[in-house]
């Protein structure tokens, strides 16, 4: 008989997520060893990485051995694939990304690539077939140059850490010969001398006539240098796109002795690839700015001195001195001190937030991610008027602020739908032009024209009819609808969320921690016959100790506050039924804790009669329940309320107010509970009695039936989250599971963050389809307008005209303002958001 065991994946491959192709080619070499029959890859609620399920012959293979098998495939896997995120200077728009990005994918050993137009690249490589060296030698021939990093704490992406190559030289040179502006001045020189060479032509009466010539030749170099690079680069790729286009149609004016024309032509072409490029660089500061925010140095406690040292020194344990006003230099809690922080720059959080000092500096170090949020702090958040020292709990990489920069900036490069959807248009689009304007050369043999005006009309349709604009529609909007998100403290990882976060209708939410506080309290005691209050908690508490369910930490806690500091029975041998309740040995004696449901089956004890009705008298009034029983007796049952949250009625109200028609809210409470709740925060719907499973197929009915989003925190709620249209975690900014499952993460703990990121994304939505509307609608007016005889000079200047139009339009994004109303706080004016709001304007 097959017996199966269970390998976290972080044990065998570091850093890999679950969508890491790594984990399948682990999967594969498992598979393919004598003795094991399957691997599966299984996500884990509440646990910051997958684990393996591989199921093995016994008869042949032992568990040491098994794992001896996984721990060899794994090193295998982390020697041998490599992962890379590089900024580059020398990308200067949407299509030279994908060019480069294509022409890596094609060199040996490289297993994927992609780009933004922005300069970050994400490359998979097999190491042994190539090397990192390697790889940034290709990309300098293709003019792509590394970007030394603006801050030394912000590290590469998780996928550059896992089973990286130890740094190359970093090239200092920012994309040519005059620096990041090259394309820019060159253009600029065509300018000039277009306008030079037209000028002596209209100005001077007798002039050489090869001098404007010249100009007008020059004019071609300075304006086709990079036009004529990237068609190179396409040719190669066995593709024909719009910068071709261009070329064609300067060579044809050139061919027709309209050297101006055709000069015009490639200065406007180039001069529109330089703004563009201005505007991604633009919205990609704005990102940079987050990196930025954490100072470089920090001042750390070493015995009674303090020194100052590079973030990048600290290790985690070190306790750090933070003065007033000072930003701090890392993720930790406060030791000693209290002050108000200001979060925006993390969280997004209007007004400073009180923190102050643990009670148990030795327990809060073996559980940090346990604290309450009094007393963490982040990196690169500001002090207020008290000193503070900090324990470090991750290491300046590792901090959240670190991520999220890591994230936004591989968000940049993932495609929306609608981008997508213009690369494939594109491809056919640009052939049949080319099949247009070979026709319209004919169009002597059917009307009386010399063939001259013929070869100029084709030419100018194929000006008329290249999509620049629509190859910067939508990028332009996503990268600064991200950014402008990210500043807010909304954490969106892309396009394709985005853009599905502007079409909801439907929202789900789950009840604990979402709607509600998140923090029940103890507000009734059952006690059965014989069992006083105090031995019931005591019991209770001991057992609840061994469990992080936000129930059992309620329980804890208050019975603390009942009981006082007294010392619990002995608890041992935890287990968990999930969604239902726990057993663990309290004093020797077995003990059952959990849901009505949960007794009575399954081989557990049932209750007796009068904790029954007990227990339903408390669920009428809408508590969550939890009954307490041990292998002889009932014990009693304890009630819990969570209330809802302040700014819960007024979020939905303005959801409502953005057009989502359907809230609803699940639970795995009883469903008198979630009514109760449902009706308090003004939800159209509440469904309770759900298990996590329960949770999952309600979210795929849900999204069955129109396209929905989850919100929750992003750990106990994954699953469901993974089956939403859009996963929303709350809180993020703690909890790394929650930055790693969602595809958009609130990163404060603050319901009222969600009418803001849905109402950005409907902007940046809108804005993505006015950008469609302009650049297609002229495109179909310029190409009958050029047929029936508009010039080439004309058709160019309302052509790059209307790039201008949408990257401007875009751009309008990075000065959103979130909308405010009087009971979600008062607008912040603190000098952080105003800093970022500088670099986005």
């Amino acid at each position: 008989m097959a017996r199966t065991i269970q390998i976290e994946v972080s044990a065998l491959v570091p850093e890999a997520t679950s969508d890491d192709p790594c984990i399948g080619r682990l999967q594969a070499l498992l598979r393919g060893q004598t003795g094991v029959h399957d691997v599966t890859v299984e996500e884990q609620p509440g646990q910051s990485a997958a684990r393996l399920n591989i199921s093995y012959d016994p008869d042949r293979l032992s568990v040491a051995r098994i794992k001896e098998l996984a721990h060899v495939a794994g090193a295998e896997i982390s020697s041998r694939y490599g992962h890379l995120t590089y900024d580059v200077d020398g990308v200067n728009s949407t299509r030279r990304a994908r060019t480069v990005a294509d022409l890596i994918a094609r060199q040996t050993g490289v297993l994927e690539a992609y780009a933004d137009a922005a300069g970050t690249f994400v490359i998979e490589f097999d190491r042994q077939r190539t090397d990192e060296q390697k790889i940034v030698a290709a990309l300098k021939g293709f003019g792509a140059t590394r970007r030394a990093k603006t801050s030394g704490n912000v590290s590469h992406s998780s996928r550059e850490r896992h089973a990286h190559d130890g740094g190359g030289e970093h090239d200092h040179k920012h994309g040519g010969i005059l620096g990041a502006n090259t394309e820019l001045y060159f253009s600029l020189a065509s300018g000039g001398l277009l306008a030079t060479g037209f000028g002596i032509e209209k100005l001077w009466g007798n002039y050489p006539q090869f001098v404007p010539l010249l100009c007008y030749v020059t004019a071609y170099f300075f304006g086709g240098f990079y036009t004529l690079r990237e068609a190179w680069d396409n040719l190669r790729l066995r593709r024909f796109e719009i910068d071709s286009l261009m070329l064609v149609a300067a060579a044809g004016a050139a061919i027709l002795g309209e050297w101006a024309e055709g000069a015009l032509l490639l200065f406007l072409f180039s001069f529109g690839h330089a703004l563009e490029r201005y505007a991604m660089g633009r919205a990609k500061r704005a990102i940079e700015a987050l990196a930025e925010l954490a100072p470089e140095t920090a001042r750390v406690k070493r015995g009674e001195a303090v020194e100052e040292i590079r973030v990048e020194e600290l290790v985690v344990g070190d306790v750090v001195v933070v003065r007033p006003n000072e930003r701090l230099p890392a993720d930790g809690f406060v030791s000693e001190g209290a002050s108000a922080i200001n979060q925006a720059p993390v969280t997004g959080e209007s007004v400073p937030v009180d923190k102050s000092a643990v009670s148990d500096i030795a327990s809060a170090r073996k559980t940090p991610d346990r604290l309450a949020d009094t007393h963490r702090v982040f990196a690169g958040t500001i002090n207020g008027s008290g000193a503070l020292e900090v324990v470090v709990t991750r290491r300046s990489s590792e901090t959240t602020l670190s991520k999220v920069v890591q994230m936004v900036s591989a968000a940049e490069a993932q495609q929306s739908p609608t981008q997508r959807f213009t690369q494939r248009f594109e491809r056919i689009f640009v052939p049949a032009v080319l099949a247009l304007a070979g026709l319209l050369l004919f169009s002597w043999v059917i009307i009386d024209e010399p063939f001259r005006d013929s070869f100029y009309r084709a030419m100018a349709v194929l000006v008329a009819a290249s999509p620049c604009a629509l190859a910067i529609a939508t990028p332009s909007a996503v990268l600064s609808g991200v950014a402008r998100a990210a500043r807010g403290g909304v954490l969106v990882k892309g396009g394709a969320p985005l853009e599905d976060l502007g079409a909801l209708k439907a929202i789900a939410f789950d009840k604990t921690g979402t709607l509600t506080e998140g923090e029940p309290r103890i507000t009734d005691i059952e006690t059965a016959t014989g069992v006083s209050e105090r031995e019931l908690l005591r019991i209770a508490s001991a057992a609840e100790s061994l469990s992080d369910h936000p129930l059992a930490q309620a329980i804890v806690r208050d019975s603390a506050e009942r009981n006082g500091e007294e010392a619990l029975p002995a608890a041992t041998d935890l287990e968990s039924f999930t969604g239902k309740g726990i057993t663990a040995i309290v004093g020797g004696e077995k003990v059952w804790i959990g849901k009505l449901e949960m007794f009575g089956v399954d081989g557990v004890p049932p209750l007796g009669p009068e904790l029954t009705s007990a227990i339903e008298v408390l669920r009428e009034r809408g508590r969550t329940t939890m009954a307490i029983r041990s292998r002889t007796r009932d014990l009693g049952a304890i009630g819990l309320l969570d209330t809802p949250r302040a700014a819960a009625r007024t979020t939905l109200n303005a959801l409502r107010e953005l057009g989502i028609t359907r809230m609803i809210m699940i639970s795995g409470d009883d469903q008198r509970v979630a009514d109760a709740v449902g009706e308090d925060v003004g939800l159209d719907e509440a469904w309770g009695n759900l298990m996590p499973d329960d949770k999952v197929e309600a979210i795929r009915k849900l999204a069955g039936q129109d396209k929905v989003a989850m919100v929750g925190d992003g750990v106990n709620d994954a699953p469901a989250m993974a089956n939403a249209t859009v996963g929303i975690a709350m809180g993020a900014a703690g909890s790394d599971v929650a930055l790693e499952t969602a595809d958009v993460a609130l990163m404060a703990d603050d319901l009222a963050k969600l009418p803001f990121a849905v109402d950005l994304s409907r902007k940046t939505r809108s804005i993505i389809r006015q950008n469609m509307v302009v650049s297609l609608g002229i495109v179909a007016v310029l190409i009958p307008a050029t047929i029936f005889g508009l010039g080439i000079g004309p058709a160019v200047v309302v052509h790059e005209g209307s790039t201008l139009i949408v990257v401007a339009n875009a751009l309008r994004l990075l000065a959103y303002r979130e909308k405010r109303s009087s009971d979600n706080g008062p607008p912040s004016h603190h000098s952080s958001e105003q800093a970022l709001a500088n670099v986005g304007a």
